[in-house]
């Protein structure tokens, strides 16, 4: 007899169960927390109850008086259901309210004694769960993913010593440098509070408004105009600690540390034009992104690296370690590869994990301390703060995904949503009552210790002078881009600008980029309608700090996102446009080839169904020119093909979808008659093909020789790994 509940089981269902399976197999404690939150998971039984266990009869009728009459207040099942729907959405962060998470686990490479005594960072053989949240900053839960924004980069370490939240960014520095602005700066980030305008986007008024009368956000401004701000996938961009921590080792030993986050599929980003795009056809594009990859297999992983300043080198550097608008070059001080970061795991249930994680930078470790930074200061208040407004009082951090895997015990009781139940009459500290013997903590040894630093008097409410260099850094940053990322930068300020309603704002924010180079402030003016960049005016502008440091490099190629990554296709999404007549011989090895190298093919058709091949052959079509664009997908090939090739070339969105691909800089494989839809752009079989675009002719196949197919592939491969051919020219006069 067929089993019907296997036959009817989703694969999120069988994901699910597969999760479970495995979740008691692992003994290097990287399914601690999955086990954990398998005791609080619950699957649907066969019958259907109220809150309270009671079984529910019909849950189509209310309770009324007659069948035609009103619905009596004593319909307690319905009063239950309705008020927990009115009930059922929470606040949404003030900030990063848009996100995505996975489970996974953290592996050190070797111990960290010398350094630090946090106990996830001393046995290689040990891996420590973890829950990690991507996020937009500016925009709301509603928003779409691939908008020009900071990303937020926070990690759950579920450690046998208590929760340790790494709640960083996409990028290593902020726009202010005290958090007294914090409020200042979202609020003006945020839609304009007369008409609630624009949505997640920071190319308004008061947005520029308040960057532009704040020199000290020069720096953030020059990475947020970059493509940093609109990476391809949440899988390919590193993330950053962005402020100076401690590591304290066990003999009370103290370096600065500064955490990096470097993705090994390397660091890539969309063009603009192509992100604005992806937000209208599929909103959900970084998210679905990293829910398919987890589930295909293709686990995300990153390298976790630390830069380590001596205690007594803290003022070595030429800038302010505790000012959160400034990095360390990497050429000053190496990033030190110390662990891995691997995501294997999606979460059951959205709410539940990815909505109701509670993240707070001073959820520390013994071993990791804190720094001056005053920004940093002003956050350790800010999250429990903010925790307790969303999550609707102060034990948050008994939801089960905020829940440690290790045991807690305090004296703080009740407070609404309390999940815990202390016995006994004692709920203070000092006691005797507890156990018949003295209890108190008072001054011991054992559990996290403050690191001892001296304070220096007297109580001011001021800004050290050594923040005063707003504009070196943003220089630094500049001068290490590419060409091509200089050209972004470039235009993404125009794009920004321009849409500004006040002529001042846009004038006072190039005097501003004056001081970070003349030519690039320039370039952004020239379309603006405004004057030429007054460097004089802005240093004349209250904020302004007339201050610079003498950095010993020029340029950091660790600064650029060009040439990142470990040079495979693994996960990149190949879209094969095809049509009846498509030559499925000289196809198959250079899908198969691509498939083998770790790239996804999506054949992409006309219609749904199949496709007749030239030999006869139907051959499978995923997604048709109607319900996916180019921009989904990060190259192109036009199987050889005569009738084919003739038919795509009659298919206005056919046409489009390559020429939109060539547009913005992916590779594209044209094989024999494929090249008929790069006729617009005047490119032959027998012509010199731009960057990034293979013209080959067909390939033979006789007899199995697949030794064209193969040569064609191999030169796909390396076209496709370079990720984007940003020095294609021309590309703005292609009509797409």
């Amino acid at each position: 007899m067929k089993d019907s509940s296997r036959s009817t089981m989703t694969p999120q269902n069988k994901a699910a169960a597969g999760r479970r399976a495995s979740a008691t197999k692992a003994s290097d404690g990287s399914n601690a927390k999955q086990q954990q939150l398998e005791g609080f998971t619950v699957e649907h039984p066969t019958t259907l109850t109220t809150n309270q266990g009671l079984q529910i009869p019909d849950n189509h009728n209310s309770l009324k008086a007659g069948v035609r009459g009103p619905t009596l207040l004593e319909d307690f099942i319905l009063r239950e259901k309705i008020t927990h729907f009115d009930h059922e959405r929470i606040p949404e962060r003030a900030v990063h309210a848009r996100g995505s998470a996975a489970h996974g686990y953290f592996q050190v490479y070797k111990s960290m004694s010398q350094f630090t005594c946090a106990d996830f960072l001393q046995d290689p053989d040990q891996k420590t769960p973890v829950f990690v949240r991507f996020s937009t900053v500016a925009g709301s839960r509603g928003s779409a993913d691939t908008v020009r924004d900071v990303r937020g980069f926070a990690v759950k370490f579920y450690t046998r010593e208590g929760n340790y939240d790494l709640v960083g960014n996409n990028i290593p520095v902020f726009f202010i440098q005290d958090a007294m602005k914090f409020p200042d700066l979202i609020h003006a980030v945020k839609p304009e509070p007369h008409h609630e305008m624009p949505q997640a986007a920071s190319a308004h008024d008061t947005f520029w408004d308040f960057a532009s009368l704040m020199p000290e956000s020069t720096h953030m401004l020059m990475w947020a105009m970059s493509d940093r701000a609109i990476p391809r996938s949440l899988r390919m961009m590193e993330g950053f600690g962005v402020h100076t921590f401690r590591f304290v080792n066990s003999r009370g030993e103290s370096h600065f540390v500064k955490f990096h986050w470097k993705p090994r599929l390397g660091i890539h980003g969309l063009a603009w034009d192509e992100a604005q795009k992806i937000a209208g056809k599929d909103a959900d594009f970084h998210r679905r992104d990293l829910w398919e990859a987890i589930e295909n297999g293709d686990f995300p992983e990153w390298e976790l690296g630390v830069q380590m300043i001596p205690q007594d080198k803290e003022h070595s550097l030429g800038f302010d370690l505790l000012d959160p608008t400034k990095l360390i070059p990497e050429e000053m001080v190496p990033v030190q590869k110390i662990g891995k970061l691997v995501l294997n795991r999606n979460p059951d249930n959205f709410f539940a994990e990815t909505e109701q994680v509670a993240f707070h930078p001073g959820h520390v470790v013994p071993g990791i301390d804190f720094s001056n930074d005053p920004l940093l200061q002003g956050r350790l208040f800010s999250y429990t703060d903010t925790q307790i407004s969303r999550l609707g009082g102060a034990n948050f951090h008994e939801l089960p995904i905020n829940k440690g895997v290790c045991p807690f015990h305090n004296f703080q009781r009740d407070g609404m949503h309390r999940q815990t139940i202390a016995r006994g009459q004692v709920a203070y500290e000092p006691n005797t009552l507890g156990s018949g013997t003295e209890f108190r903590v008072d001054g011991g040894q054992h559990g996290f210790q403050s690191f001892p630093e001296e304070i220096d008097p007297p109580k001011v409410r001021r800004r050290s002078l050594s923040f005063d260099d707003h504009f070196t850094q943003a220089r630094l940053f500049f001068n290490s881009q590419s060409a091509a990322e200089k050209e972004h930068i470039i235009a993404a300020f125009r794009f920004e600008l321009s849409k500004l309603e006040v002529p001042a704002i846009r004038q006072r924010m190039v005097d501003n980029l004056a001081h970070v180079d003349e030519k690039l402030a320039r370039r952004v003016a020239e379309p603006l309608g405004i004057g030429e960049p007054d460097a004089k005016a802005a240093a004349g502008r209250a904020g302004f700090r007339d201050h610079r440091i003498e950095l010993p490099i020029d340029e950091s190629p660790a600064l650029s996102m060009a040439d990142t990554g470990d040079g495979s296709i693994r996960t990149r999404k190949i879209a094969i446009l095809v049509a009846d007549g498509v030559d499925s011989a000289s196809l198959k090895p250079i899908r198969d080839a691509l498939e083998q190298a770790g790239a996804q093919c999506k054949v992409v058709g006309p219609r749904l169904g199949t496709v007749a091949s030239a030999s006869k052959r139907q051959i499978e079509v995923d997604m048709t020119f109607a319900n996916t664009p180019s921009v989904m997908f990060d190259a192109v090939l036009v199987p050889a093909g005569g009738e084919s090739a003739a038919a795509l070339a009659g298919i206005g969105d056919a046409v489009h979808f390559v020429l939109e691909a060539y547009k913005h800089c992916k590779a594209i494989c044209t094989v024999g008659g494929g090249v008929q839809l790069l006729s617009t752009l005047g490119i032959a079989a027998d012509s010199d093909a731009p960057a990034g675009v293979i013209v080959a002719a067909t390939p033979v196949t006789n007899l199995g020789d697949a030794t064209g197919a193969t040569q064609i592939a191999h030169d796909f491969i390396a076209a496709i790994a370079k990720h984007r051919h940003w020095d294609r020219v021309n590309i703005d006069a292609v009509p797409a």
